[in-house]
């Protein structure tokens, strides 16, 4: 056995606290390692070139690498001694940066753990045997989790490109967030205008089906090959036959909240939430309608001329197969009213939320974009937003920054200058001004200079209602005094927040998720739509909050990286997976319990007798069955147990 150890540099991270020459000379005292070398930065291309001559004139058989995060480079080093001609699972890498060199200011200390991370690394390379990748089959059908603006751009990206793609959609229309907005920040162009015509697109593609009025029940297989089961929910319409007539809506005796119109008016037991809904079907709400809830009633049945309200309708569930999954689940909206106490907690007619404030504006909206106070419906003549309503609040537990709340209410308190008149008083109260994207802070200094929109730095305390106004009390930090404004309407820029839901799904998909229930990226710079689980991508606010723009251009780039996965025959599976000895196995099947990937089955060894197998293409390598075990008869390829002992015992020599 004849292994090389090289430790790098990487500029001043490592080498600012590890005496990486010194660590390099010490490895050559190792078992079986007959060559060392600290490069300066290993994984450029110099450093990968010196990796490579050494393996071919030293006749190297292992390789370790003490460097930065295998998260960052080991699939770098891999084709690095691969393309010297090593078996790329011959290979080890310590992370002397993140483990070692960053977080230690003593450099005694810092290269004494440098070199027992090394020893470690050395004794577990010993223990690896060639590994050897399988090729799979691969399905070219495409799930898109969302309709929103996100959902909507990857699927015609991938329609585009000759996939053929399911949208799933929960509501019973797609467009999102977006479709309920009036304009959009800082062209200040109407939103269903840009996003109407997507929708009809998307119902018209001829690669592209919507399943809308539908949910994710339950996800299996692996990447290239996902099983879905999707619940098409009952709503108690066929859409076969319904042709968005509204006639039904019209007839309807019963009333329902309003979730399109963010509760503002109420709508109709049986309903279709806007104008330009895609598909533009109704469905009816049976914890309001009178028939389910009565016995009485049917008037939508009688009325309806294409005869498609179906009362005996149930949910079913379809189940399709997939190569890839994009998920674009969107956001919802900050429930301020649940922890704003001090603002009335929702009951104060005239505080509504930024949402709120949007269909107010919006000409189709209940008001027809008529805004008025709700308590009276009298024009305001003095405006407040309030900002950061539910973001950058840690006594809501809401410590994040959402991104878009600066730039809408800018765009609404201009908006409200042209609904309502130049001379009425509009007042932002503001943390600071985060206006970060193209034209973005041109927009900000136009809503203050031409329109004269005031800007007051400071929290707003409190919101009371006395003499038929809302006072909004506060303080201005630039002055350092305290102030009150007599309101006649007060809007909240309520944050973002992960769609509801998420984390079951991100639990369905085997993905991360973080203490705010937004989905996890692979890595925030290099994999920043992947997964931990491949053949899983990210699009749009359901990994972080972030504007129309942004969510754009992150769904086209979820779409071509599925185009690039997709654009292969079949797939190269890892080779580290899970392997059972059945001779030792007893057929508990605590292995099947754990496995969050579904991996292990029961296998039929002898008639009537079966042990644990793991299916190679299924498994994804994460090792919770081996720690499940309780004989040990399962490993992990590349990732033994006698390696794990060994790198133990590395660290217990004195």
């Amino acid at each position: 056995m004849r292994i090389g150890v090289f430790v790098c540099h990487c500029g001043t991270n490592i080498a600012g606290t590890v005496d990486v020459a010194a660590v390099a000379e010490r490895a050559l005292t190792l078992k079986d390692v007959v060559h060392a070398d600290h490069p300066m930065y290993s994984c450029s291309e110099p450093g990968q070139a010196s990796i490579q001559a050494a393996i071919k004139e030293k006749k190297l058989d292992r390789v370790v690498v003490a460097a930065c995060s295998p998260h960052m480079h080991e699939v770098t080093f891999r084709r690095c001694v691969e393309g010297a001609g090593l078996n790329p699972y011959l290979f080890e890498m310590a992370n002397i940066r993140e483990h070692c060199s960053w977080i230690h200011d003593d450099k005694q200390a810092a290269t004494e753990k440098a070199w027992e991370i090394i020893r470690m690394a050395v004794a577990k390379v010993r223990q690896l045997e060639p590994l050897y990748s399988h090729e799979v089959e691969i399905n070219k059908d495409v799930l898109v989790i969302g309709g929103g603006v996100a959902g909507i751009q990857a699927a015609l990206d991938l329609a585009d490109a000759g996939l053929k793609v399911t949208i799933v959609e929960k509501e019973t229309t797609i467009g999102g967030v977006m479709a309920k907005l009036d304009k959009t920040f800082p062209t200040i162009d109407c939103s269903a205008c840009i996003l109407t015509p997507r929708m009809v697109d998307c119902a018209q593609h001829e690669n592209i089906e919507l399943m809308t009025y539908c949910e994710v029940e339950k996800v299996s297989g692996y990447v290239g090959n996902f099983t879905v089961d999707i619940r098409k929910k009952a709503a108690m319409v066929d859409w076969d036959k319904c042709i968005g007539c509204e006639i039904c809506v019209q007839k309807c005796p019963a009333k329902a909240p309003d979730k399109f119109n963010v509760g503002l008016e109420p709508t109709k037991a049986i309903y279709i939430p806007f104008p330009q809904a895609v598909p533009k079907r109704a469905a009816i709400q049976v914890d309001y309608c009178r028939w389910f809830q009565q016995g009485k009633c049917r008037v939508c049945e009688r009325v309806c001329p294409a005869g498609a309200v179906d009362y005996e309708q149930k949910d079913q569930i379809i189940q399709k197969r997939f190569g890839a999954i994009v998920v674009a689940t969107g956001l919802e909206v900050f429930p301020w009213e649940q922890y704003y106490h001090e603002y009335g907690s929702g009951k104060i007619k005239d505080v509504i939320s930024g949402l709120q404030y949007e269909r107010m504006l919006n000409a189709s909206g209940p008001y027809g974009g008529h805004v008025h106070r709700p308590s009276n419906g009298e024009e305001p003549k003095t405006v407040v937003f309030v900002q950061c309503v539910g973001s950058r609040d840690e006594s809501v537990g809401r410590p994040y920054c959402s991104s878009v709340c600066c730039m809408y209410t800018a765009k609404q308190a201009l908006l409200t200058k042209d609904h309502c008149g130049m001379d009425t008083e509009v007042y932002v109260f503001y943390i600071d001004i985060r206006a970060t994207g193209k034209g973005y802070e041109e927009f900000i200094k136009r809503v203050q200079t031409e329109f004269g929109v005031k800007y007051v730095r400071g929290r707003v305390s409190k919101l009371y209602e006395e003499n038929g106004k809302v006072i909004v009390r506060g303080i201005d930090t630039l002055l350092g005094e305290q102030v009150e404004i007599a309101a006649d309407l007060v809007v909240l820029a309520s944050g973002i927040m992960a769609a509801e839901g998420a984390k079951e799904l991100a639990q369905k998909l085997n993905i991360s998720y973080d203490e705010f229930g937004f989905l996890k990226e692979g890595h925030p710079k290099l994999r920043p739509v992947d997964t931990n689980t491949a053949g899983v991508f990210l699009a749009g606010a359901c990994q972080a909050p972030k504007d129309i723009p942004a969510t754009v251009a992150q769904a086209s780039a979820a779409a071509s990286k599925v185009v690039g996965l997709l654009a292969k025959d079949k797939l190269k599976t890892s080779p580290m997976i899970a392997v059972v000895d059945q001779k030792n196995c007893v057929s508990c099947w605590k292995c099947i319990e754990v496995c969050p990937f579904s991996a292990p089955e029961k296998q039929e060894v002898r008639p009537g007798e079966f042990k644990s197998h793991v299916i190679e293409t299924v498994c994804q390598g994460c090792g919770v069955c081996v720690a499940t075990c309780p004989v040990n008869c399962i490993s992990l390829k590349g990732f033994t147990t006698d390696a794990i002992l060994d790198q133990i015992e590395e660290a217990l020599l004195v």
